[in-house]
């Protein structure tokens, strides 16, 4: 069996080489560049399973990378961060990055992480949905896609990152049940992450804007004020 292959976008000497005999100790190929300037010539033609990366490199930066490759490829991306607050401002900016990593962060954390969304990736091979009505008088529905990560309603479609999915999987699936914060973030996200209040908030805004996007005329995701949040079913 083929291993996986991690590229890490690192201008961190240092760092560059301990994540890396991390990585490979866990039974991951490697691939390491440096600057952003050599990233798109590399996943142009080597597109690798995951990639690890900085927000700030020299060149090209994190967040213009992630932009130019999703505009061809799902690859799930993992951004590292030197500030926590910079999370919820990345979130806000709908980059389509698949988790952060805020510094300093430890070397089995760090492929806890990755061991997980590649779990979810290859461990979800052929397209399941879970629909739920959207209007009573409307034969369309809205699907929640996990092997694809996307949401549609009728013909329109919004890509989704892994946590906007989970979110919006553990909304729809108990309806009208309220969920403060602490409860999402123990459901949502993963182990060993350090999660604020304000990043659920960036990461229901997101959820929110894609569900319009699509065409609902209700809100399907309600604010409990002072409590958490809830998705609302809609009338029967």
């Amino acid at each position: 069996m083929l291993k996986q292959t991690i590229l890490l976008i690192e201008d961190d000497e240092d760092l560059g080489e301990i994540l890396i005999r991390f990585i490979e100790a866990s039974g991951y190929q490697t691939k390491w560049l440096k600057t952003g300037d050599t990233v798109m010539d590399y996943v142009n033609n080597n597109m690798p399973d995951l990639i690890l990366m900085d927000v700030m490199l020299p060149g090209v930066d994190g967040v213009t990378l992630t932009n130019q490759i999703r505009q061809f490829s799902d690859v799930p991306i993992i951004m590292v961060t030197a500030k926590t607050d910079e999370i919820s401002r990345l979130i806000g900016l709908q980059t389509g990055v698949d988790d952060y990593v805020c510094k300093p962060y430890s070397g089995p954390e760090l492929v806890l992480r990755i061991k997980a969304i590649l779990r979810r990736v290859t461990t979800n091979p052929s397209p399941t949905a879970v629909e739920t009505p959207v209007s009573a008088t409307s034969t369309q529905s809205l699907q929640l896609d996990e092997a694809q990560l996307k949401i549609s309603f009728g013909e329109q479609q919004q890509k989704l990152t892994f946590v906007e999915y989970s979110l919006l999987n553990l909304l729809i699936s108990h309806p009208n049940r309220i969920y403060n914060r602490e409860q999402i973030i123990e459901l949502v996200y993963d182990s060993y992450r350090e999660i604020s209040d304000r990043t659920v908030d960036s990461h229901i805004r997101n959820v929110r804007k894609k569900l319009s996007l699509l065409g609902l005329d209700y809100e399907a995701i309600e604010s409990v004020y002072g409590v958490g949040y809830r998705y609302i079913e809609p009338a029967k």
